[in-house]
């Protein structure tokens, strides 16, 4: 018998346009450091670490599938910011503060929201845009407009 709640992650997965996608990616690395504070509050360490890593692997997939030559500024702006966010992950595992992960929930937010943003024009919009990431896997491309993400 199937997980029921793996089964519905699939299907939003299956649905969701590409810059979705992005916007999956970002709630998953929130989620992770979400249960890598509440390791945290049970002094996990295993759990912890576990969290962290896997956040640090969703970060590094975004990264990969950046697409700098129609990204352009945003896609460097967005890979500083996950180079940032990737040596914070690493410091605060080392030295992990409730306050720290809160802000990393903060700032991993902020993005997200912008990318909900970026998906809901795009979708409701019939206009093609151009590429700032590549969805590898599934050879499609997601758009991000400049104004969105280069705030």
């Amino acid at each position: 018998m199937r997980d029921p709640a793996r089964a519905y992650r699939e299907s939003i997965v299956r649905g969701a346009s590409p810059v979705g996608l992005i916007v999956i990616l970002y709630e998953e690395i929130i989620r992770s450091i979400v249960r890598a504070r509440r390791a945290l509050h049970e002094n996990n360490i295993e759990q912890r670490t576990l969290a962290l890593t896997h956040a640090l692997h969703v970060i590094g997939h975004l990264q990969a599938v950046l697409n700098f030559e129609k990204g352009g500024k945003v896609a460097r702006h967005l890979t500083l910011f996950y180079t940032v966010m990737q040596s914070k992950i690493l410091e605060i595992n080392i030295r992990p503060t409730v306050e720290a992960l809160d802000w990393l929930v903060a700032e991993f937010s902020k993005v997200a929201e912008a990318w909900q943003e970026v998906d809901r024009e795009v979708c409701g919009s019939s206009q093609e845009v151009s590429a700032t990431v590549s969805n590898r896997s599934r050879g499609e491309t997601a758009s991000a407009p400049v104004a969105r993400l280069g705030r």
